[in-house]
């Protein structure tokens, strides 16, 4: 061996050591790029936002207790109630009025009084009824006031009351003792005693005020798998009006599409020989229509994000922060998400953002999908947000949030990580330019945005409801529909109606409309509404005046009245529709924000439907009103049971009030038109099935404020944008690094159900 090889191997050795000396002093140490960071936090009072705050678990008890001891009458536990009793059916936020919440707010006035909604069934009076009491102060109350006729300008008569899960219990059985009726049809159309089939409830029930009739549609059961592909053909009208439910009763039948006044009929008439049965094999778990289960094993993970240094949002109570903005955040158990006071850098630009309602109507030839209106409010949007899957509802190190609700049972309920927020990189510029002309340069900023998603499951349909906070203070609203398609049975000329899906199941058409409260304070809570569009002017051209030019121009106008701020569904919108204050920013023009609606809505309900006014906020795609104390909501719980009759009518906020400097409010109506497919098999997909609204600043500001953002990038031809001094993205591969050690898996939303 020579002296050049033993030089070589030393130092080699030499080297190896240094690396091994290296590892073991950094092993264990986090590198100082990977160091969490506590996010900036805006300048507001930590408690205020609790203004807004839904009741805790503890509150909504002390709310009960107070109830049971000062109402004077004996109270049922509502998941055991009888419609003959009565109970506390729910217990909410009442949140105070807008002026009260302002001079707190802004005016250095008193907080406002926390108090309660509870809402009371009251069937075991001479009178039965709805009855709606605000309780306080909370946490300890000492009074309550009936708000009912105050509120709807009467008493709610009780046949409006929403369906109870004990309700729906006692239908239920009523319909399996019934099927044992036709035992031998049973065994020949399903392979059946009735045990193995469900029922799925329509709605609304009947045809006006004081009808509690329901066409209840049956299934074949299968044990982990979505029982709404698999009808029997199988549909009875139950009659559970009266308050005795002994005398609840089957009022008629529908299979293949003949009618028969009761169960004995059908049985009779197969075993005479004169029905004409369609033989359905009981579906096995393995192969049934719809199943999740998956069909490969697993293969390699996807992307996965996460943040190098931690989080850039604050969520402390209900109120989040991240880079300018401030949200405060809850849930509503009927209507679902609700945000109050938005502000962007430190200015209110929103008072109230919520969604109202869900409207799905259905066509079919069969009863049950013919006569479904589904307005999920009813059934609990925000009741039925269940817990979120982390690392698919959401990305798996977002923050996840819990809600509590009381509804149908004297204790509060918790949906545990019902609520998500997270920092969301869309691999997308926000804005960006490369220079190639005179000055050689990019200069760009990525398009994060917050983050904040609830998804509802209301029966058959999971509803994804996002609300996104832009860097250029453009806040986005959408709401994507998955879940399993409602289906009927395949006969006669069912392909009238949707599409063939499975061996006997119909895919039935349908629309799935929603409706949103936007309560915009552009630079106060005085705004006006303007619009703007193009025209085309013919001119002259002025240098030669012998050729004619084709000008675009704008066409400005102010609304001064509310009925010409009401634009009918799938009619054209301006394209530019804005909230307006009369200050203007630096360049002379008012400081507005726009309203951008993107919606594929199918058609509203006729207007002389007898049930239009129930849903009258769906003929309008945005309607801009005077804001009123009195019209907080643009529907009712109440409508769904009796939409001949509605508690709230929307068309009735309409009435022509000068919307000039005025204190606004725009409803908002997305939607669309659902013609199932075979693709809809096993669930919809979320691709294409996305609806929304953008509110975008349109002069508010004097330049785009995401200029300040610190996540911006530049870099000339005159720099090494290898260099992290001079281009951020070149220090993304030492936050490779900070890959963060993910807490196992956990999910609860299965237990206890």
């Amino acid at each position: 061996m020579n002296l050049k090889t033993v030089l070589i191997l030393l130092g080699l050795a030499l080297a190896t050591i240094f690396a091994l000396v290296c590892v073991l002093l950094t092993r264990g140490r986090t590198p100082k790029t990977c160091q969490h960071l506590p996010p900036e936090q805006e300048e507001i009072e930590d408690d205020q936002s609790v203004v807004f705050a839904d009741l805790t678990p503890e509150e909504m008890s002390q709310v009960v207790r107070y109830l049971q001891g000062n109402l004077g009458v004996p109270l049922a536990d509502a998941s055991r109630a009888k419609p003959s009793d009565n109970c506390i059916a729910s217990v909410d936020l009442q949140v105070p009025s807008k002026a009260e919440v302002l001079r707190f707010l802004d005016g250095g006035g008193a907080r406002p009084a926390r108090e309660a909604l509870a809402v009371l069934y009251f069937g075991k009076q001479a009178e039965p009824n709805i009855t709606e009491y605000v309780v306080g102060p909370l946490p300890t109350p000492v009074y309550h006031r009936d708000v009912t006729v105050q509120k709807y300008g009467g008493k709610l008569p009780y046949h409006r009351r929403p369906v109870t899960g004990k309700e729906y219990m006692d239908i239920n059985a009523l319909i399996h003792r019934e099927l044992k009726k036709a035992p031998h049809f049973l065994t020949a159309c399903c392979e059946s005693d009735g045990t193995n089939l469900v029922s799925l409830t329509t709605a609304p029930r009947g045809f006006k005020s004081g009808d509690r009739v329901t066409w209840f549609v049956l299934f074949h059961n299968v044990v982990g798998t979505g029982y709404y592909l698999s009808p029997v053909g199988l549909e009875v009208l139950v009659d559970h009006g009266d308050l005795d439910i002994s005398r609840w009763q089957l009022r008629q039948v529908f299979y293949n599409g003949r009618y028969f006044a009761g169960i004995e009929d059908l049985e009779q008439e197969f075993m005479y020989g004169v029905l004409e049965v369609v033989r359905l094999k009981q579906p096995q778990a393995d192969a049934v229509l719809g199943s999740m289960r998956p069909r490969h094993p697993p293969g390699p993970p996807g992307p996965l994000q996460f943040e190098p240094q931690g989080p850039r949002y604050s969520v402390r109570d209900n109120r989040i922060t991240f880079q300018g903005w401030s949200i405060a955040f809850g849930m509503n158990p009927n209507s679902g998400p609700r945000l109050f006071d938005i502000r962007y850098g430190g200015e209110r630009i929103i008072y109230e953002l919520s969604l109202q309602e869900a409207l799905a109507l259905y066509g079919s030839n069969c009863p049950g999908g013919m006569s479904t209106r589904y307005l999920d409010g009813s059934f609990g949007i925000g009741r039925f947000a269940a817990e979120l899957v982390q690392g698919l509802d959401c990305p798996y190190t977002a923050t996840y949030v819990d809600r509590h609700y009381l509804a149908e049972a004297d204790t509060p309920k918790t949906n545990q990580n019902s609520l998500c927020i997270f920092e969301h990189d869309s691999a997308l510029p926000l804005r960006r330019h490369f220079s190639n002309s005179q000055s050689f340069y990019y200069g760009g900023l990525r398009k994060t945005t917050l983050v904040i998603r609830t998804i509802s499951t209301l029966i058959n349909y999971d509803y994804i409801w996002d609300f996104m906070f832009h860097g250029d203070g453009a806040v986005e609203v959408r709401v994507h529909a998955s879940g399993y398609i409602s289906t009927s049975f395949l006969h006669g000329r069912g392909t009238d109606y949707g599409n063939r899906v499975g061996p006997h199941t119909l895919g039935t058409m349908h629309l799935h409309h929603m409706h949103y409260k936007v309560d915009l304070d552009v630079d106060g809570q005085q705004n006006s509404l303007e619009t703007q569009d193009m025209e085309y002017e013919f001119v002259k051209d002025p240098w030669s005046a012998q050729n004619t030019i084709e000008r675009p121009y704008l066409r400005w106008k102010r609304l001064e009245k509310e009925d010409e701020a009401a634009f009918p569904l799938n009619a054209p919108l301006p394209r530019y529709l804005s909230f307006t204050s009369p200050n203007p920013n630096k360049w002379g023009h008012p400081r507005s924000y726009r309203i951008q609606v993107i919606s594929f809505a199918g058609k509203h309900l006729p207007t002389n439907s007898s049930m239009e006014r129930s849903v009258s906020w769906g003929r309008y795609q945005l309607a801009v009103t005077r804001r009123k104390e009195e019209e907080p909501t643009s529907t009712s719980i109440y409508n769904q049971n009796d939409p001949w009759t509605p508690t709230v009518a929307f068309a009735d906020f309409i009435n022509n009030e000068t919307i000039t400097n005025e204190d606004l409010v725009a409803w908002i109506t997305v939607g669309f038109l659902h013609v199932p497919r075979a693709e809809d098999v096993p669930n919809t997909v979320t691709v294409g099935n996305g609806v929304g609204f953008f509110l975008r600043p349109y002069n508010y500001f004097n330049e785009d404020p995401s200029v300040d953002s610190s996540d911006s990038v530049y870099f000339s031809s005159e720099q090494d944008a290898r260099a992290c001094g001079a281009n951020p993205l070149a220090c993304l591969s030492s936050a490779a690094a900070c890959a963060p050690h993910l807490p196992p898996f956990q999910f609860g939303g299965l237990l206890n159900l």
